[in-house]
């Protein structure tokens, strides 16, 4: 599987990165011989990094992908956690569950917001507890908007140290937003941006602000939610788009991108899952899996040869702005390469996004 740096670091990345949420029994419970095969099947198909949270699962992906990968040669592969949620032991808890938040598992902690310094520190130590590793690779600051000034004050100056002090090997930020994360990208030194959701086919927020500079920057973004919560691997009536239900003229839109797609013998979702490398900023993709059949799924579809006619076709149906920077078809056989130059079609080096 190609990899990459990320930004000015030596942290190297996979073209897909595993998302570890589902494992910690998102939505739903998976047991702890699905949540290790889901990650075996990763690594057999060549997925070398991986990110996870304290908030998913209140611990339990930290301490499954730990266990998953501990026999493993640390210096082959990459972590990634975040900072900004505390679990502490609810006296109250163990009575009910966590689905609240999104999560099958019983509610024995509670989560406190801290992007203190001694917060950040407390966070790290207790996610290397869990995994059971003695150094993660990326450190991100864990969605900080209703703490923006906190988080830039006095999280951000607590990671840069760890980086200073080789504790952690690159900083960023991972959010659902915008507006953030070009504010850092702007004022701090972090190197890498988790964006969620707003570099999509269906939409590219991104492109307004946190691609451009991160690109101009030199730093690197990782792209969560390119599915938008499911809607573009299989749009239909009652699908969800980004955490709630579809408007119609969005479904529209989904049906329209599919029927194209389609035409040119590619499924929606491979689309969606190649598309956002078509930016020179964009280091990886996070897909999110729970199972080893997911992961083989989702392996299937990025290695899909997408020609550049499909995003001709989506161009002159009006789906995509002409602007917008596409990939350039990898045959399979090239998809082992390691490839740090750009892999985009139209634009130049920085993707032509201010168009």
């Amino acid at each position: 599987m190609r990899t990459t740096t990320l930004g000015t670091t030596d942290v190297r990345v996979t073209e897909l990165s595993f998302g570890a949420a589902g494992i910690g029994n998102l939505f739903r419970p998976v047991t702890d011989e699905t949540a290790s095969a889901a990650v075996e099947a990763a690594w057999d198909a060549g997925v070398r990094t991986f990110d996870t949270a304290p908030h998913y699962g209140l611990g339990l992906s930290e301490r499954r992908l730990g266990a998953a990968l501990r026999d493993r040669d640390r210096d082959t592969y990459t972590v990634s956690t975040k900072v900004g949620r505390l679990l502490e032991p609810d006296p109250e808890g163990g009575r009910g569950d966590d689905l609240a938040q999104g999560f099958a598992v019983p509610d024995t902690h509670r989560r406190v917001w801290d992007f203190s310094s001694d917060g950040v520190l407390r966070s790290l130590e207790a996610s290397l507890d869990r995994l059971g590793l003695d150094r993660v690779d990326i450190a991100l600051l864990h969605d900080p908007d209703h703490h923006a000034e906190q988080a830039l004050t006095e999280a951000y100056p607590a990671l840069e140290r760890l980086r200073g002090e080789g504790v952690v090997k690159a900083i960023g930020i991972g959010v659902n937003q915008c507006a953030l994360p070009a504010r850092f990208l702007r004022d701090t030194d972090i190197d890498v941006v988790l964006l969620a959701g707003r570099y999509t086919l269906l939409e590219q927020e991104g492109l307004a602000e946190v691609l451009p500079e991160a690109a101009a920057r030199g730093r690197s973004v990782i792209v969560g939610g390119v599915f938008n919560s499911g809607l573009l691997t299989d749009p239909k009536p009652g699908a969800m788009y980004d955490y709630a239900p579809t408007p119609p003229h969005v479904l529209d839109r989904a049906l329209r991108m599919k029927a194209v797609t389609e035409r040119h013998g590619v499924p929606l979702r491979a689309a969606a899952l190649r598309f956002p490398l078509g930016h020179p900023a964009v280091a990886s993709v996070l897909s999110g899996a729970r199972s080893a059949e997911e992961v083989r799924d989702t392996v299937d579809q990025l290695r899909r040869t997408v020609p550049a006619a499909l995003w001709d076709g989506l161009r002159a149906e009006g789906l995509l702005p002409p602007h917008v920077p596409v990939p350039v078809a990898v045959p399979v056989e090239e998809a082992d390469r390691p490839q740090d130059e750009s892999r985009s079609r139209g634009g130049d080096r920085h993707g032509g996004e201010h168009g």
